[in-house]
């Protein structure tokens, strides 16, 4: 493999240029007009304009890069996440090219795509799931009768969607009547399908995935767990690692599940099995992301290790770099969202970046960024200004570096979250450990 064909932009896009540097390849990115002055365009080999800025005329329009992929003879393509990282169709017309997709197979792409289709998957694994309906609901009075079994409240979910996006919490039959229509135009909109299904609501959850590992010999590895627990409207905004207050027997109970689950559908290349736990530790299966994740880098502060290097390896039809016992979890990790969006309200807020300015050598500290000082947040994209991962000799620690950079960040010229963050450093139910998926809403 020598030349790599990154379909993302950005945050991401720099990610996977800084990999494909260290190992010596070549890199193309393709960029839509309102991200031409970002700084992963320079810094590839080869940049290409591929359309307008609305993401369906560029980074969703499979024809163009799929286009750009063959002018430029790519051996491989790297989709990031998001855009058309677990769209089954590209995937297949990128294996149809000739041309290595670095992730899964179309198959389980498509499998593991579709909530319904990747929950019975999961229980002929013997993977436990949310009680809740077996299949897409085919109307409201099916929604609300399976809800009324299973016991209200319960989440309304797009059996084809991510992000939060057509997902509704709902305590009572009226609610999910009148969440239903809204929820399915919304699916249809984002995902192309309207598929509904309904899902016991599991209240004061924990939200952890643990991220696996998997090639094309049959090898599957897990890599830890990440707390995903901090979220606004269904979306992730602080991870980390270790989970604190998770006792070993149930960690190494998902552990082996999530490999488990992984060698049941022949999974290759990285992922993540997503699991809901309750207070008692009973744990359920929530969905499996056949990507890289956006906290992936959580892991590598805690492991030493770089999956994007593993990605493009397996990619390559290697074996994995090391099996299970050949490495470890060392000290503690929490990755922090920086958003331009209204702190208080969770409302993007996009324009110009003024100054963007923090201490680049701060040891434990690790910027992954698609922005600088001079740059624009349009409105066509995820609001993502960077990733703040912050590492040390345990959560103690960590928390109090990650006080420190914040206390140094200068960024103006935009509304964002680090206000947020800074509050959230010094919650007493944070610095505890004890949190759960409604935190945000509590606090």
């Amino acid at each position: 493999m020598k030349k790599i064909l990154i379909a993302n932009r950005g945050e991401i896009a720099r990610r996977v240029l800084n990999t494909c540097e260290k190992l010596g390849l070549e890199s193309v990115v393709v960029y839509s007009q309102a991200d031409k002055n970002l700084p992963y365009v320079r810094e590839a080999t080869v940049a290409y304009e591929i359309g307008e800025p609305p993401a369906e005329k560029s980074y969703l329009n499979q024809e163009k890069i799929l286009e750009v992929a063959k002018k430029e003879n790519v051996d491989a393509i790297h989709p990031g996440y998001g855009f058309l990282s677990e769209h089954a169709g590209f995937v297949r017309a990128v294996e149809e090219a000739g041309i290595r997709f670095i992730g899964p197979d179309a198959n389980v792409v498509e499998m593991m795509g579709d909530k319904v289709s990747a929950r019975q998957m999961m229980q002929s694994a013997g993977v436990p799931v949310v009680p809740g309906s077996d299949g897409a609901v085919s109307d409201v009075d099916e929604a609300a009768k399976i809800a009324g079994d299973i016991g209200y409240p319960v989440m309304l979910k797009a059996s084809a969607g991510g992000g939060g996006i057509g997902m509704q919490r709902c305590a009572t039959e009226e609610e999910l009547r009148k969440a239903f229509t809204s929820n399915q135009k919304r699916a249809q909109t984002y995902f192309g399908n309207s598929g509904m299904f309904v899902e016991k609501m599991i209240e004061n959850g924990r939200h952890i995935e643990v991220q696996i590992f998997g090639d094309t010999f049959g090898n599957v590895v897990h890599l830890y767990e990440r707390d995903c627990s901090i979220q606004r409207r269904n979306q992730k905004v602080i991870e980390e690692s270790p989970k604190p207050f998770l006792s070993d027997v149930t960690k190494e109970k998902m552990f082996t599940l999530a490999k488990k689950a992984a060698q049941h559908v022949g999974y290759v290349n990285a992922g993540t099995i997503e699991f809901i736990v309750d207070d008692n530790e009973n744990f359920y299966f929530l969905e499996m992301n056949t990507r890289l994740q956006v906290e992936h880098p959580v892991t590598e502060m805690t492991t030493g290790l770089d999956l994007v290097e593993w990605q493009i390896k397996v990619a390559n039809g290697e074996r994995l770099p090391l099996n299970q016992d050949g490495f470890s979890q060392k000290g503690h990790a929490i990755e922090f969202r920086l958003y331009a969006e209204d702190p208080k309200r969770f409302l993007p807020s996009p324009g110009d970046i003024e100054a963007f300015i923090y201490p680049e050598e701060q040891a434990g500290v690790r910027v992954d960024t698609g922005m600088e000082s001079g740059t624009k947040v349009t409105h066509f994209y995820d609001p993502m200004i960077a990733k703040i991962i912050v590492s040390g000799s345990d959560r103690r620690a960590t928390i109090e570096k990650a006080k420190q950079f914040f206390a140094s960040l200068e960024l103006s010229g935009i509304k964002n979250n680090a206000p947020l963050f800074e509050q959230i450093l010094v919650d007493e139910d944070f610095i505890r450990g004890n949190y759960t998926t409604t935190f945000l809403q509590k606090h």
